[in-house]
């Protein structure tokens, strides 16, 4: 069974910096690509960050030099560190395998101003 789960996310001030992490299971974590989406209340889900399975980056305009995506396929895990939140960085964060088309249960970040 396929599964991803996320942690990490919390309450943090505005100019704070949190990592969240993603575990996936029952599929060989390295063979995919995978990233980071996120939705907030009464929007849309956004890419923010992915990687591929070759260690190439993406990152959307709106965290690009405030994010860095990594992972490790040892650990089977995903990690975002982001930098410098604002209270717009305020979501739901999940982490997708878009081949699998699975997403994680999500993780909440909220950014206090």
């Amino acid at each position: 069974q396929v599964e991803l789960v996320e942690s990490g996310g919390d309450l943090v001030q505005d100019g704070g910096s949190l990592t969240l992490s993603c575990l996936g299971s029952g599929f060989i974590f390295g063979l995919y690509d995978v990233g980071w989406y996120r939705q907030a209340p009464g929007k849309q889900r956004e890419l923010v960050a992915s990687i591929t399975r070759s260690f190439s980056r993406t990152y959307a305009d709106f965290v690009k030099d405030r994010a860095y995506i990594s992972r490790d396929n040892g650990d089977r895990t995903m990690t975002l560190r982001m930098n410098n939140l604002k209270p717009e960085d305020t979501a739901v964060y999940y982490c997708y395998v878009p081949e699998l088309k699975t997403w994680g249960q999500g993780t909440q970040v909220t950014v206090s101003s």
